[in-house]
């Protein structure tokens, strides 16, 4: 999510989704099975927020995006 990419089409949308979604599990998936396997139940659960807020962060850099281009439609 570093930086800003077009997104004209479906086809766009589906590319940008798919590098997030493996940027998002590479990150802190690891991190959560890392903590489920060595960590105290505390890890796992900072860890699996940790992965909700980057799903969060994800999904509303779209809709803040639609935003912007709001005016241009």
């Amino acid at each position: 999510m570093e930086d800003p990419m077009h997104v004209g089409n479906r086809g766009d949308f589906g590319l940008w989704a798919i590098e997030v979604a493996k940027q998002i599990i590479s990150e802190q998936g690891f991190e959560l099975a890392k903590a489920a396997r060595d960590g105290t139940d505390d890890d796992v659960r900072a860890a699996g927020n940790a992965l909700g807020q980057a799903i969060t962060d994800a999904l509303m850099e779209v809709y803040d995006g639609l935003l912007e281009n709001a005016d241009e439609l």
